[in-house]
């Protein structure tokens, strides 16, 4: 069975009496591992695609299953939990809080999981040896470089232990050896049995997935699944270092 199973949504906006379709009759399964990227041009409906994913948002018309759960049936407690439990999020800008350190960054996914103190602390550590940056844990964000950040935010993401990781544009405000080494820390951590989900406007980057779903005007305008063609997955090219 599918982790996500998306099912003829769209998503509809009138705006002075016009109706704009942000996503138009779109389909698609993802399987628990997969590691893939949805990809498109500015305004193509790509993020608007995620949020709704990553239960952000609702689609207009259609119905997504998340890990058995029908998400158009559940509550706006039951989306929190969902959100907060199955799914983290690792976007562009980092959105690190400036006055906490990096583990107290780590640590606020779990605030309200009723764990201890020493519990999230013994998580957040953890999570900080994934990425590399378990001696960084008492600086402030603005103490470390943009791409160590981001790791923190990848740490952030999956402290929870997700099923899911949805991760826009997440290279974008890197330089291009820094953002190759996040792209190849997301393909350590596929390549550990994590699913992840990239949603980028940049081919290049879309190329390190096996899998790459391409909206165009809010539709599926194509798709490149190695299960499909019967391979296995379709190499990716030799990305640098962590930084």
């Amino acid at each position: 069975m599918a982790l996500i199973e998306v099912r003829n949504i769209s998503k509809l906006y009138h705006l002075g009496g016009e109706e704009i379709r942000a996503l138009d009759d779109v389909s698609l399964d993802i399987d628990g591992g997969e590691f893939i990227s949805i990809i498109g041009p500015s305004g193509s409906g790509k993020s608007t695609l995620m949020h709704i994913l990553g239960c952000l948002d609702s689609p207009t018309l259609g119905t997504i299953k998340l890990d058995g759960t029908m998400i158009e049936k559940a509550t706006p407690h039951q989306l929190a939990g969902i959100r907060n439990r199955k799914i983290g999020f690792v976007f562009q800008f980092f959105n690190l809080l400036p006055k906490l350190n990096v583990l107290q960054n780590v640590e606020l996914p779990m605030v309200y999981s009723g764990l201890s103190s020493r519990e999230r602390r013994e998580h957040s550590m953890a999570a900080l040896k994934l990425v590399g940056l378990e001696n960084r844990s008492k600086h402030r964000p603005m103490q470390i470089s943009g791409g160590q950040q981001q790791r923190v935010a990848i740490a952030r993401a999956l402290v929870n232990n997700p099923k899911i990781i949805f991760a826009d544009e997440p290279t974008g405000n890197l330089d291009s050896n820094t953002g190759e080494a996040i792209l190849e820390l997301f393909r350590k951590l596929s390549s550990e049995g994590r699913t992840i989900a990239l949603v980028t406007h940049d081919p290049e980057i879309a190329a390190v997935t096996p899998r790459r779903i391409e909206i165009r005007d809010g539709k599926i305008a194509k798709e490149v699944d190695p299960k499909l063609a019967g391979l296995n997955r379709i190499p990716a090219p030799a990305l640098s270092a962590n930084p």
